[in-house]
């Protein structure tokens, strides 16, 4: 891969992966746009993953300590603030990570890849997700969320595995129909990413053992893709949980509409 390549991928994977915009879709989109002939292989998956991974485990890292603190406590039976945040996260992270492995098992996952499906769920998804925030008031927590609300939340994430539908979106969609704050969903959307990233994390790794010649390849732009996408990821969640109290969902939903009509007409024509 060329050095633009890898910075492009890297402030994509950084940019998209935590705003409700689909990287997926903007990963799929564009090797397309910009005539790109080879995939981007197995460690440079690894390493855009270990870059946005290890973004939020920096910026989070007190959350993380209270479901660390929450899930000792968990054991004990403790029920409080930080137990409560464990478990909900515990509970919302099977159902995608289960079907999702289903889904590329049998390669079901290729077929969603279309250009008018990525198009048609940008645009839907993105007026779903501006509606729920100028109809619903904002008075919940991330630990007020009941058992039921992290199931439900868990079972909409699947449907993020249709490109363009936005992993961060749908969550933070169904969080501000729950009447979750802005901040809080984003907050508690972008903690549930953490097993989603790290299971996309480990995958890559056991594809890469399998591939020796994926094994052979550049370390350092690797490292630099990690790098890159660490930067661009930690800078993105920054803007966005300062500023997203303040000027709400319709920005994104702007641009997803634009751009799944862009999407349509660059298919079509």
């Amino acid at each position: 891969m060329s050095l633009l390549q890898i910075i492009i991928l890297a402030l994509i994977q950084g940019f998209t992966e935590f705003l409700p915009v689909s990287s997926s879709a903007h990963l799929a989109i564009a090797p397309e746009l910009l005539g790109w002939k080879e995939d981007q292989g197995p460690v440079f998956d690894l390493m855009a993953h270990f870059g946005t991974l290890f973004a939020v485990i920096i910026y989070f890292h007190n959350d993380l300590k209270k479901v660390v603190m929450g899930t000792r406590d968990l054991c004990k039976l403790k029920l409080n603030h930080s137990s409560a945040l464990a478990l909900n996260l515990i509970i919302s992270s099977p159902p995608v990570l289960v079907i999702g492995f289903l889904l590329n098992k049998y390669g079901l996952d290729v077929g969603l890849r279309f250009i008018p499906i990525i198009a048609f769920t940008t645009i839907v998804f993105g007026v779903l997700l501006w509606f729920s925030d100028v109809r619903c008031e904002e008075v919940k927590t991330s630990e007020e969320l009941t058992w039921k609300n992290a199931i439900l939340l868990g079972l909409i994430q699947t449907l993020a595995l249709i490109p363009g539908t936005s992993r961060s979106g749908i969550t933070m969609t169904t969080g501000r129909f729950m009447k979750m704050t802005r901040v809080e969903c984003a907050r508690f959307s972008m903690l549930m990413s953490l097993p989603v990233i790290g299971a996309g994390g480990v995958f890559s790794f056991i594809t890469l053992l399998g591939d020796t010649n994926s094994m052979n390849g550049n370390l350092f732009d690797g490292f630099l893709l990690a790098t890159l996408s660490f930067l661009a990821a930690y800078s993105c969640i920054s803007l966005f949980m300062k500023v997203v109290a303040k000027i709400g969902f319709l920005p994104f939903m702007i641009y997803r509409v634009i751009l799944g009509c862009f999407l349509l007409i660059w298919f079509f024509i």
